[in-house]
């Protein structure tokens, strides 16, 4: 945020104006316009600002052309910021939005193996995938079976409300936390969720919570992410739990343990695979169990240890809602600029890769889900945590930005 904005009295800004110039170098920024797809993020009305309460924290993010600019609110009754709050928070941005990856190789490589990925992928560069908190993936994915994003969208929210720790109230607008597996183990949870819409869903969220908050070690889920034991057994340790198939597993193991060879694979990633990919050629042309397998099984042997997240890109560029608007993408190129801090000493090599879509003057449809398009509302879940981004690189002014080499 600019040194100019000024946060609402509710909260106290944490960097206030500072204007201190931050060392650490970091990759491509994320295209803010596609955070709608994440259930839990909010667009503050009339303003291209947004906010999301992550690990206790209320954050603020917000973007120009080249630039990341970020801000942690707090409650007045809030405990002071650790010295180190800033290197906290920003080690949260970049491990959230798994900035760390290098895009530009992992794009090459893929295209290298895959002349289909090879064609399709230029209009779609700097596709994310979040690193989400394993329990609020599990849910948030056991809340997305049969629904669409708005009603998902709705069913967090709820959660958040009704049993998740309270943050900071913003101009009338309260944030809360996720709710900790414990908070959902009363008797009484599963009647209210189902009072407050979620249906069937709200028997798997109860009895889920139950398993991991009484029937697990402490720390079992994200225990999962252990190397020594490997994507298949996080996979199938996820079953075991309510509500839990192979996709939702898939998807928790790639957006909320960070198993980046797990491929969820649904009706339309079936559906890309039969097309592009030959298969359901023979008898097989239903998405079955045997068939499940073999479409992952084929994408990791032919993409690599993320083959998820260019399986993520092609689910992308293969949906309506994005290749209908995107019309064209072009490139702009920046030359590398040597700049030093003279405070900190650090020298700093800037260049810029920015992609930019240009959409379609066709109106979006704000009016909610049409029949014709529930089947494609299903599949855009899993997109709640791919972002769409920039291959910027950042650097700091006012607030804070985030720069990198």
């Amino acid at each position: 945020m600019s040194s100019a904005s000024t946060p609402p009295s509710a909260v106290v800004n944490l960097f206030g104006n500072n204007n201190r110039k931050y060392p650490p170098r970091l990759p491509r920024t994320c295209n803010l316009t596609k955070l709608p797809i994440i259930y839990r993020w909010h667009n503050v009305p009339d303003t291209d600002e947004w906010r999301c309460v992550l690990h206790g924290r209320l954050l603020s993010l917000k973007q120009d052309p080249t630039h990341l600019y970020y801000r942690t609110y707090r409650t007045a009754q809030s405990p002071k910021p650790k010295i180190n709050d800033d290197d906290t928070t920003l080690s949260l941005l970049t491990h959230y939005f798994n900035l760390s990856a290098n895009l530009t190789s992992l794009y090459t490589e893929w295209s290298a193996q895959d002349p289909n990925f090879r064609k399709k992928a230029p209009q779609f560069t700097g596709i994310r995938i979040l690193r989400q908190d394993a329990w609020e993936a599990l849910i948030s994915f056991i809340c997305s079976s049969n629904n669409n994003i708005a009603r998902i969208s709705q069913m967090v929210e709820k959660l958040c409300l009704n049993y998740g720790p309270f943050i900071a109230s913003i101009n009338g607008r309260a944030y809360h936390g996720f709710p900790a597996p414990d908070a959902l183990t009363a008797h009484d949870v599963e009647g209210k969720l189902r009072g407050l819409g979620f249906g069937y869903r709200a028997k798997y969220i109860y009895q889920t919570a139950v398993m991991v908050a009484k029937e697990r070690e402490s720390g079992w889920l994200d225990s999962l992410c252990n190397p020594e034991e490997g994507y298949r057994e996080a996979h199938e340790k996820l079953l075991e739990l309510q509500g839990v198939g192979p996709k939702v597993a898939d998807c928790v193991c790639l957006m909320g343990l960070g198993w980046g060879e797990a491929v969820p694979v649904d009706t339309h990633v079936w559906q890309i695979a039969q097309r592009d990919y030959k298969f359901g050629k023979g008898g097989n042309k239903s998405l079955t169990k045997v068939t499940y397998d073999a479409v992952g099984n084929h994408f990791r042997k032919l993409w690599g240890k993320e083959a998820g997240w260019a399986h993520s890109v092609l689910f992308t560029a293969d949906l309506r809602t994005f290749s209908d608007r995107l019309a064209a993408t072009t490139s702009k190129k920046v030359d590398v600029k040597v700049e030093k801090d003279d405070k900190e000493g650090v020298e700093v090599e800037t260049k810029v890769t920015t992609a930019i879509a240009v959409p379609t003057k066709r109106p979006i449809d704000e009016e909610g889900v049409k029949a014709e398009e529930e089947d494609e509302t299903k599949e855009k879940e899993k997109l709640n945590t791919i972002v769409q981004a920039s291959q910027t690189t950042t650097a700091r002014r006012m607030s804070k930005r985030l720069r990198k080499k």
